[in-house]
């Protein structure tokens, strides 16, 4: 029975162990996933220690994604490019390969959302740490343009140099009304870790009010701070990221089992029905 992970901190609570048990019942195979605790100082050692003793593949949450990216001998372009690594992947002989695939799992948990194949939208996104950077790609390739907004304008300045037609929006723009409205549809993508201490970002309520959908990133029992925020200001359509987890977690199972795409829509019900249960 192989054996896969995921690393992370805090991790008591991750999903994946869940997820990835229904991923394997739909193709017969028989896996052990667990969660496994460590820090930035013990990273390194921890997933040298796990793949020596034969694991599959391992999943990489925050705050190791970008830490990573600089510890695989072998970076996809998608996610040299993000400058983040979220799924690992051993190649044998002590050399690991890292990949992302946080960008096409959102993008696919947007398709289902909205229920459409492609993204002819402005994708707002706001932040620009490793969990902004590397969704740019999959959501352009989608045929979203991408616009970044965050504290840092150096930071998006930084993602333009390696991301052509990404455009920028100053962060104090967002709290007053777009400039424009009737001619843009959008989609507000929350990419910062606000919803994790309950803080509201500075959003003036015309931008949800605007929106195609208000999506946040981050996911919980109840609705995030930002989904909060979205519904008191009118937006017309919020969803949480809990559809991204699962997506994202199917591209990672199909690197690690020859390419066997798992079914998200047999696995989100159970996954959220356990995630309300806590």
């Amino acid at each position: 029975m192989m054996t896969f992970t995921v690393f992370g901190n805090p991790i008591a609570h991750s999903l994946s162990p869940l997820i990835h048990q229904r991923f394997a019942e739909q193709f017969g195979i028989e896996l052990d996933y667990t969660r496994s605790l460590t820090s930035k100082a013990g990273f390194a050692e921890a997933v040298a220690k796990f793949f020596r003793s034969g694991g599959g593949g391992a999943n990489v949450t925050v705050p190791f994604k970008t830490v990573a990216a600089g510890l695989v001998t072998h970076l996809t372009p998608r996610a040299a490019r993000a400058g983040a690594v979220n799924t690992l992947i051993p190649l044998g002989h002590g050399q690991l390969a890292g990949d992302t695939t946080d960008g096409e799992g959102l993008v696919r948990d947007l398709q289902r959302v909205l229920k459409c194949q492609e993204l002819p939208y402005e994708v707002l996104v706001i932040g620009a740490g490793g969990a902004a950077s590397s969704v740019i790609e999959a959501l352009q390739g989608a045929g979203a343009q991408v616009v970044m907004s965050n504290r840092s304008a150096a930071k998006v300045s930084a993602l333009q140099n390696d991301f052509c037609d990404l455009q920028a929006l100053p962060f104090g723009d967002l709290a007053r009304p777009p400039r424009q409205t009737s001619q843009v549809q959008r989609i507000l993508v929350n990419a910062t870790s606000a919803s994790l201490t309950g803080t509201e970002l500075p959003i003036h309520s015309a931008w949800f009010q605007e929106t195609v959908l208000a999506y946040d990133m981050m996911y919980g029992k109840q609705p995030t701070a930002f989904l909060e925020q979205a519904h008191a200001a009118g937006a017309k359509k919020v969803a949480d990221g809990l559809g991204m987890l699962i997506e994202q977690a199917a591209l990672s199972f199909a690197l690690w089992h020859d390419g066997q795409l798992p079914s998200v829509e047999q696995v989100l019900p159970a996954v959220r029905n356990a995630l309300g249960a806590r």
